[in-house]
Formats: C-alpha cells, structure tokens, sequence
C-alpha cells in the first residue's frame, strides 16, 4: 500500500492506505480520530465534515490520495490549547447538542462559513446543509450567530 503524507490537525503524520480509501476511514481507523462521523457515506448528511486546506470537506467522499500534503483539521484540532474556539464556545454557551452525534461536522461546517462571511444572514447558514436528526437548527443558527460575533 502507499504512505501517504499529511497534515492533521497541525500535526504531520504518513499513513498507509489504499489509494481510494476515504478519508474518513483514514481518520478514524488509521489516526484514531474519532471526531468525524460515519453518517452516511454518500456525501449528503455530512456528519464528516472537516477542513481541508480550510475549507468544509465531507470525508467520506474524498480518497486518501487527494488529500497528499494537505492541511486536514478535524473538530479535534479546533481549540488553542485550554481556550475553545468561538464557534465551539458559542455551542457550548448556547447548549446546541441534543445527541451530538452530527455536531462536530455542523462545527467545523460553521467555521469554514465564518471564515468566509463575517455576519452570516439566515440563507448563509441554511446554505451550509448539514444535517441533525435531532433537529436543533435553531440553536445551531443561534450559536453560528453568536460565534460571529466572537470571532477576531
């Protein structure tokens, strides 16, 4: 199998995988990187969802070999040391999970989004599509909203 070099969560690592291997599989078989979430496989609930190269990816749709000396952050990789960041301060203040299972993909979607836009509209926020079962979009929104304001 090849080895692969990457960059997770400012952290270099190889890997060896096969070459179609979903990153997904990489994180949490390979890496022990259990933030990402088996959802559904096919790239529509995006419980996966991490940053790569910065920006929103779901990794149960890219290989391992598309991801070669890319920059791969995870829900793990989010926080400076003790201080969270805004986005999972904002969570946390607004007590946004219910089961929790899709909420590090809507983070890490949330950060990607803030990013990109400093005060995000409601059509912003419904435009990321991740899914939560449990249905707590509206402190998502809320929280997403919150973070904006708490970002540098």
């Amino acid at each position: 199998m090849p080895i692969y070099n990457l960059n997770v969560n400012n952290q270099p690592v190889s890997v060896d995988a096969p070459a179609g291997m979903a990153l997904l599989w990489v994180l949490r078989d390979k890496l022990g990187i259990t933030g990402p979430k088996y959802g559904c496989g096919v790239d529509a609930c995006k419980a996966c969802t991490c940053l790569v190269n910065g920006k929103a990816q779901t990794t149960c749709s890219i290989k391992v070999s598309d991801v070669q000396g890319k920059q791969i952050t995870t829900i793990e990789g989010l926080a400076n040391g003790d201080t969270l960041h805004p986005v999972q301060q904002a969570w946390l203040d607004l007590d946004v999970p219910q089961c929790g299972f899709c909420q590090p993909g809507q983070i890490m979607a949330a950060v990607d989004l803030l990013k990109r836009t400093k005060n995000p509209s409601d059509a912003d926020i419904d435009a990321i599509e991740n899914m939560c079962r449990c249905g707590t979009y509206g402190r998502i929104r809320s929280a997403i909203k919150r973070a904006a304001t708490m970002m540098p």
